[in-house]
């Protein structure tokens, strides 16, 4: 795709990945509709682009009715062809020890936003002579991890959704792709998770990276994109030889524990081991 006639839709806007993404989407000359939940840090992001830079920001919930409308007229105001569901929670914790609110809620943003937002937003996109959806999700759309059930769940949806939407608009102009980060450092990257991962011998990308990546899967019209080497391949070992990945966490499950447990539940600390399978 020639980023020069895109006219995105960027969900998540104000976050970090969402902020990297308009940053190095706006510098290929790609026009931008920002939309996150509130508009002060919209109007801040924005002002580093300028009005050639970006067409519209929209405060919307997007796992709201109104939301989506706001962002479908937006769509239709603006001719947009690209849309980014970069929107996402990230709650960590033992499954057992998590609200069903918590659950509900991971699920509504995660998972049932960005297929309800594709819903809504299709016609608009079937109308363009090219249109691209560029789905958000995560490694642990392929690895179930734990101390990440329900966010492991909605991402494993989002990329499900993704592969059958894009075999499903095959014959069609509107092209579906779906880029899965690693553990990045963002803000939903919280302090206990940041320290499991340290002690895991984990790596993290930056938001950054991030969003070169969704930047690469435009260009090169790519269908799927998994970052980190060692996350590509456990991908493929779990969906090939999940057995092994299994033995692989229990081996870490103490360590995995002590972190995603309640503060007042935190056991002692057992050695770690050295492992390569990051969110």
């Amino acid at each position: 795709m020639n980023l020069t006639d895109a006219r995105i839709i960027l969900t998540g806007a104000a976050g970090g990945i969402g902020s990297a993404t308009a940053a190095r989407l706006a510098q290929t000359g790609a026009k931008l509709i920002l939309t996150d939940l509130e508009q002060e840090p919209l109007d801040r992001l924005a002002a580093n682009f300028g009005p050639n830079g970006v067409l519209a920001t929209v405060a919307a919930d997007v796992a709201s009715d109104a939301g989506r409308s706001a962002l479908v007229a937006a769509a239709r105001q603006h001719e947009a062809n690209v849309l980014i569901n970069a929107a996402g929670l990230n709650p960590f914790g033992l499954f057992a020890e998590q609200t069903a609110a918590d659950v509900a809620r991971a699920f509504a943003i995660n998972a049932t936003a960005p297929l309800l937002l594709c819903h809504a937003l299709l016609p608009v996109l079937l109308e363009r002579r090219s249109a691209h959806i560029v789905n958000v999700g995560s490694t642990f759309g392929s690895i179930g991890f734990p101390g990440f059930a329900a966010y492991s769940a909605s991402k494993f949806a989002v990329r499900g959704f993704s592969e059958a939407l894009r075999r499903e608009l095959a014959d069609t102009a509107v092209r579906v792709h779906y880029v899965a980060p690693r553990a990045t450092r963002t803000a939903l990257a919280t302090d206990r998770i940041r320290a499991m991962n340290a002690e895991l011998g984990v790596g993290m990308d930056s938001p950054q990276t991030v969003a070169a990546a969704i930047e690469r899967v435009l260009r090169e019209e790519r269908s799927e994109l998994l970052l980190g080497a060692p996350e590509r391949l456990f991908a493929k070992l779990n969906a090939l030889l999940p057995g092994i990945v299994d033995r692989s966490l229990r081996r870490q499950l103490a360590v995995i524990r002590r972190h995603a447990a309640p503060v007042s539940a935190t056991p002692a600390r057992p050695a770690p081991a050295p492992l390569s399978i990051t969110p």
